[in-house]
């Protein structure tokens, strides 16, 4: 039996689909395991803000589409670039152990202080709001490109620092560019950060991912997504959640922006059962304490 991979083609999508690949393998060592890479729309236009060409679901429709069409039999993800609306014809399946939730400052090479005269540059409206709060005397920027991309940009001087996600950077090999990791109570994470989702066709076979799956990530991304979800928030929304688990009690908390620019940030605690349902609660909360 062969199973396909799906995956975007940069160096970190194929470092985190390789994750998934050795878990099937160490499941069941004759399977046949075969990665397929390919470019998505979201990769391919570098030139605008997610914001203004559809926000990050632009990194999952081809993927997507190679399973609809049975090129793929599973895809790889960040969750926390996964739009809110899956289809009900490929559902999320596993996932990962989280990683480091939480977002870095990276500075230039050589380089041990901010320059004033250049901007932070960060790729989420969410960071960006929080980063102002943290450093108002600093100007920030959009960027665009993989980590890659971005390392390339900061150190050819386009920038002061950017902010990235630990995950990311660990992932690649390149914990060592960490400057400053900013606990979650600086900067709240999106939804999902650290953790890695397996999608595929509702008609599959799972079982192979089952030394993959962490149902500890799992919860507490169900808690994530229900309260981005019930704000209207896709992933490139000012909006932020954070969930941790201890012994049968789970606690999220939540960043939300109203409609006239002010941020709050709220907690919440439940069962490990009603997950879905404090999130969705903590958002109505939120947005009813705070019109």
């Amino acid at each position: 039996m062969k199973l396909r991979i799906g995956s975007r083609d940069s160096r970190l999508a194929v470092i985190q689909s390789q994750q998934v690949i050795e878990a099937i393998r160490a499941y069941d060592p004759t399977l046949e395991v075969e990665l397929v890479t390919m470019k998505t729309t979201g990769d391919l236009i570098l030139d605008r803000p997610l914001s203004q060409i559809g926000g990050k679901g632009l990194f999952v429709k081809e993927l997507d589409k190679a399973l609809l069409e049975g090129r793929v039999d599973f895809t790889v993800h960040s969750s926390k670039d996964l739009p809110m609306d899956i289809p009900p014809e490929l559902p999320l399946v596993a996932f990962s152990h989280r990683a480091d939730p939480r977002d870095a400052l990276v500075l230039p090479q050589g380089v041990d202080t901010l320059d004033p005269a250049k901007p932070i540059g960060c790729s989420s409206l969410r960071r960006t709001l929080q980063l102002q709060k943290l450093f108002p005397h600093h100007t920030v920027a959009p960027v665009r490109g993989n980590v890659l991309t971005r390392l390339d940009k900061l150190d050819r001087g386009e920038f002061s620092a950017l902010v990235l996600a630990c995950a990311g950077l660990e992932r690649l090999g390149l914990g060592h560019r960490i400057s400053r990791r900013f606990s979650v109570d600086e900067m709240l994470p999106a939804a999902g950060q650290g953790i890695l989702a397996v999608q595929s066709r509702a008609d599959m076979d799972t079982t192979c991912l089952s030394q993959f799956h962490d149902p500890v990530a799992a919860v507490c991304l169900t808690a994530e997504r229900a309260f981005v979800g019930a704000l209207e928030g896709g992933c490139s929304s000012p909006v932020a959640a954070h969930a941790t688990v201890s012994g049968d009690t789970i606690t999220l908390t939540g960043f939300y922006v109203n409609p006239r620019g002010e941020s709050y940030i709220e907690t919440s605690h439940a069962a490990l059962s009603k997950a879905k349902e404090m999130g969705t609660e903590l958002a109505r909360r939120v947005r009813r304490d705070h019109p």
